[in-house]
């Protein structure tokens, strides 16, 4: 018998599962963090070959969006199921409710193109659907289902499945409830299901994402080797760079006694983050009209910004929080790979300069003339230089000037932030800069009471920057202030 009327996703493969291995809810919750990771790497792989304009799959996920990468956002059509949807005429007062389909989240008008790349759909309130994170990949090489449910027990179960037929199962109880939502919606929908097949998936391709599983799983053991001083790590970089938290307060919690401050922490990213991506998400439907006033245009981009600036912060923030538990943000050196900071410094410094600018700051970028290739985690590199340059802004008094320096240092690459603070009456010699107040907030957390600004404190962030294959190093200068110094290292040919 099912809950409710229709089966959730966790009992359709139960259904389909002669056995399910016992877990506890926290390892329930890493399987599913650790398969979506590899879920994205078989995607970004198998997808690697085509045009990034054209569409090559559907996602239908949720409570939020899960894939943050620009190639499979541009190349993945994605719907998002949520118990709690953001109601949009909210945002747009002087549009006619008519004009919106039944359902009110598809923004799939008549007229319109089947399926936008990212549409929210809700559920009903009794739908026990609402408890369960999940992930539906429909593409030409494959059909994927990832289910993380939460029971009323409060224990959580996770389980996947390859099958055609089970995901088809998936598929069709999901596409119930869009009928009941909206009909004319759930016709476009079946339409681009049904483009991708049911086929049995090539062999190579479980070969693969297997691997990926086990790459995933491996890095995790590597990382919490690593942090406990249990593993063959560099012990000149182990003295250079002295963990700053007591051995009483090891960033490494024994996993029997999950640390409280860190598990709060990740329920409060995942909180938030969650209602942001669906206002962002809703936000840029609304983008897509050709109908609206120029100012709306821009109030809409404030928000999308807006949101995806503090859907980033608590990316990262679950991040260091996944770090210090399960060690998984953290990838070992076969994860590590050679790539062009040129490419990523062209796509940051417009931000960095909108940050220093929303704060009144001036920042300046010196680079060399050409920079060379680093090796690093291209997903994660971005997100976590510009994270430090966010936190440094919020850092400075109004009026300050903020240089940023890249330039080689023997085998590693040196990227220096140092502030200057400016002086009106040359006369008078530049006062020593005092640092900032900062407040510990449990183990990962500070507080500026000057600015209200919570961040990660200095530990966390070393720990991510070591996480990239990079090393941070935070100095304090009279005049200067506080000096951050990130290395890379290079690429040895």
């Amino acid at each position: 018998m099912y809950e409710w009327i229709l089966p959730s996703l966790s009992e359709i493969l139960a259904e389909n599962q002669s056995s399910v291995a016992e877990c506890s809810s926290a390892k329930a919750e890493r399987q599913w963090r650790v398969s979506l990771a590899a879920t994205e790497h078989l995607l970004l792989n198998t997808l690697a070959t085509a045009s990034p304009a054209t569409t090559q799959g559907l996602v239908l996920a949720a409570p939020a969006p899960l894939f943050s990468q620009p190639k499979l956002t541009q190349s993945l059509q994605t719907v998002t199921f949520t118990a709690k949807p953001f109601n949009p005429l909210a945002l747009m007062p002087f549009q006619m409710p008519d004009v919106m389909p039944r359902a009110g989240y598809a923004n799939a008008s008549v007229n319109e193109e089947i399926a936008p790349h990212e549409s929210v759909l809700p559920l009903l309130p009794a739908d026990p659907l609402g408890t369960e994170q999940f992930c539906l990949v429909f593409t030409d090489k494959f059909r994927l289902v990832l289910v993380l449910a939460t029971h009323k027990n409060g224990k959580k179960t996770f389980s996947f499945s390859f099958q055609p037929e089970v995901v088809q199962q998936a598929w069709r109880s999901l596409g119930a409830r869009v009928m009941l939502a909206n009909p004319e919606f759930f016709a476009r929908l079946d339409a681009l299901v049904q483009q991708y097949s049911p086929v049995a998936p090539d062999c190579r391709i479980t070969i693969q994402f297997s691997q990926l599983l086990l790459q995933e799983l491996t890095e995790a053991e590597d990382t919490r080797d690593s942090l406990l001083g249990t593993g063959t790590g560099d012990k000149g970089d182990k003295e250079n760079n002295p963990s700053p938290i007591p051995n009483a307060q090891s960033p490494m919690p024994n996993p029997q006694c999950p640390n409280p401050d860190v598990e709060l922490l990740q329920a409060f990213a995942h909180e938030v983050r969650t209602p942001l991506t669906t206002i962002r998400t809703i936000t840029r439907l609304l983008l897509k009209r050709r109908d609206l006033d120029a100012t709306v245009i821009n109030r809409l981009k404030i928000i999308d910004h807006e949101c995806t600036e503090q859907i980033d912060r608590m990316e990262l923030l679950f991040k260091a929080a996944e770090l210090e538990t399960t060690a998984s943000a953290k990838p070992s050196k076969t994860q590590l790979t050679p790539m062009s900071l040129d490419q990523v410094l062209q796509q940051s410094i417009p931000r960095w300069e909108q940050a220093a600018h929303r704060r009144n700051l001036t920042l300046n970028v010196v680079l060399p003339q050409q920079l060379p290739t680093v090796v690093s985690n291209p997903m994660m590199l971005d997100q976590v230089l510009t994270g430090l340059i966010e936190n440094f802004t919020r850092s400075l008094p109004a009026g300050s000037h903020i240089q940023v320096q890249v330039i080689p240092a023997g085998d590693q690459l040196k990227l220096q932030l140092s502030p200057q603070f400016g002086c009106k009456d040359s006369n008078k010699a530049a006062t020593p800069a005092t640092p900032p107040i900062r407040k510990a907030l449990g183990q990962l957390l500070m507080f500026q009471p000057e600015t209200g600004t919570i961040s990660l404190n200095i530990a966390a962030t070393k720990h991510l920057f070591q996480a990239i294959g990079g090393k941070l190093i935070v100095r304090q200068r009279p005049h200067y202030g506080e000096v951050l110094t990130i290395f890379l290292p290079l690429e040895v040919s």
